[in-house]
């Protein structure tokens, strides 16, 4: 088994257990960042429709789509970041169990997203099952609820 300073990386050394550390840091900022976009994108849009009501203006509900659309590629972006990480965290911990761990690995952490794996993440339930029901919603607002 490789050594880092006279270290075994074992699954018991600080160095693999600060790497780890390190991964489920930024696993749980990408899942705050997808229920942060989510709060915003629901504040937004009902500051925008509340304007466009109060102007009386159902037109106007549209432009709600816009931020709707943002927060949708970006929630999707967060949430294909999120897995990323998550596939790192496992992959280190499998090469931590069969031995193969390089003192290297612990100095790596990308992302590695590409455009096709944000776009998979826009079929997850958690993305389509928020954004769809909001844009549904500013329609209904549109067609229904303003004069």
């Amino acid at each position: 088994m490789d050594t880092l300073g006279g270290t075994s990386l074992s699954e018991d050394s600080p160095s693999v257990q600060a790497h780890l550390s390190i991964l489920q840091a930024i696993v749980l900022r990408m899942a705050t960042n997808s229920s942060a976009c989510k709060a915003w994108c629901i504040s937004i849009v009902s500051a925008i429709l509340v304007l466009v009501a109060d102007k009386g203006k159902p037109q106007h509900a549209l432009i709600a789509l816009l931020p709707t659309l943002l927060f949708l590629a970006l929630d999707a972006y967060y949430l294909s970041l999120e897995k990323h990480f998550r596939a790192a965290y496992n992959g280190f911990v499998a090469k931590v169990h069969s031995g193969v761990v390089r003192p290297a690995d612990l100095f790596s952490i990308e992302p590695g997203v590409t455009a096709g794996e944000t776009f998979a993440a826009l079929r997850s339930f958690s993305v389509w099952a928020f954004h769809l029901p909001l844009v549904l919603l500013v329609e209904l607002v549109r067609r229904y609820i303003l004069p």
